[in-house]
């Protein structure tokens, strides 16, 4: 029997951000930040909803998480992400020196690793956290997004 708090556990945490963010009509990312099995942050795309090219859900969730800390820095906590971060995000979770990042679904046109980008070289990094499944969500959200134009 799984612990009640693992990867999967918190994945599927951030899936639901992702389906926050999918019935608004943005693009269905999601993550949560976890300290000590807790959660400490969420968040969700709202590039539309703000009208804002830089609210990925992780720059919500680094936000969130470091008003809930009560410092910029990130160690200690893991961030769990739908999709494979963008450029700007891995850049944005490189200064928080956050201690590790989980990611669902790969990005191999526009995920931080295309371009070479590095995170802090402190930060663990595990993939393929139910890949298929938040990679279900967002080929969805783009099949139903191409058949309405």
């Amino acid at each position: 029997m799984l612990a009640p708090y693992n990867d999967e556990y918190f994945m599927k945490k951030a899936l639901e951000e992702a389906k926050t963010a999918y019935e608004k009509g943005e693009i269905p990312v999601g993550v949560v930040v976890v300290i000590n099995d807790r959660i400490i942050a969420r968040g969700h795309n709202l590039t539309e909803t703000l009208n804002d090219v830089t609210a990925h859900a992780e720059m919500q969730a680094i936000t969130a998480a470091a008003d809930f800390l009560g410092g910029k820095y990130l160690q200690n906590c893991t961030m769990y992400i739908t999709l494979e971060p963008c450029q700007m995000c891995a850049g944005a979770l490189y200064w928080s020196q956050i201690s590790k990042i989980v990611f669902g679904a790969k990005d191999p046109q526009r995920g931080y690793r295309k371009f070479g980008v590095q995170l802090h070289p402190k930060t663990e990094v595990e993939s393929g956290i139910l890949e298929k499944e938040c990679g279900a969500l967002l080929k969805r959200f783009f099949i139903e997004k191409r058949n309405l134009n």
